[in-house]
């Protein structure tokens, strides 16, 4: 694991490299920051097959399978809505602004709120973390204490606001991620996370290795 960290991923990419990897799958840890390993990979022969998010460089990566990352946010942001009744305030937490699913995500929740009656009070980038994400909804939460709504990029920092607002006292706040995690999906038993849109990693990185097998093989 990377960890969302290039320099971390970079010095990965140079282990499977001088190990003879046959092939690297890679949910990568940035669409501008993956670029200069994944030249690395190309460089030196290795074919890599990107999963879950894109680089921004054609041509280096034999395939990106990603899901529809609009179509999740979108379904997101209507259950949001459904669930504030589409009034009130909220604030929305970003990933990695750099990253493509970011904006594509955030994009897509825009595209449903912005026709509600919900105004957005609140836009802070968590970087995808969870830590961070419980800071920034902390500061959120004292700056903006009448919203009603935290819509989030991805499942991680949703469960960081979750935190956040249970240790406030705050269970009336409504509060979405996107990916379906298995941390989301306990908030969401218990009632304390409204819902998550579920992307189909599993089956998109066995699509990944059947792919590589069937380069090598040249079939």
């Amino acid at each position: 694991s990377h960890d969302d960290d290039a320099t971390k991923q970079s010095e990965l990419f140079d282990t499977a490299i001088s190990e003879g990897a046959s092939a690297i799958v890679c949910d990568n840890a940035g669409a501008d920051a993956s670029i200069e390993a994944v030249q690395k990979a190309y460089d030196a022969g290795i074919p890599t097959f990107m999963v879950d998010r894109e680089i921004n460089k054609e041509g280096l990566c034999v395939s990106q399978i990603v899901a529809n990352n609009d179509q999740g946010a979108q379904a997101a942001a209507e259950a949001l809505v459904e669930a504030t009744g589409g009034k009130g305030d909220y604030a929305e937490l970003l990933g990695l602004e750099s990253d493509t699913n970011c904006q594509v995500r955030s994009n897509a929740f825009h595209r449903v709120l912005d026709q509600t009656d919900m105004k957005m009070v609140a836009q802070q980038s968590a970087n995808w973390d969870q830590t961070e994400a419980y800071e920034k909804t902390e500061a959120i939460l004292q700056s903006n204490p009448e919203i009603t709504g935290i819509i989030c990029g991805n499942d991680t920092m949703a469960c960081g606001a979750v935190q956040a607002c249970l240790d406030a006292g705050r269970n009336d706040i409504k509060i979405i991620g996107l990916d379906g995690s298995d941390e989301a999906n306990a908030y969401i038993k218990s009632g304390d996370m409204v819902g998550t849109a579920l992307q189909q990693i599993a089956l998109i990185t066995e699509m990944a290795v059947e792919q590589a097998d069937a380069y090598l093989n040249g079939t």
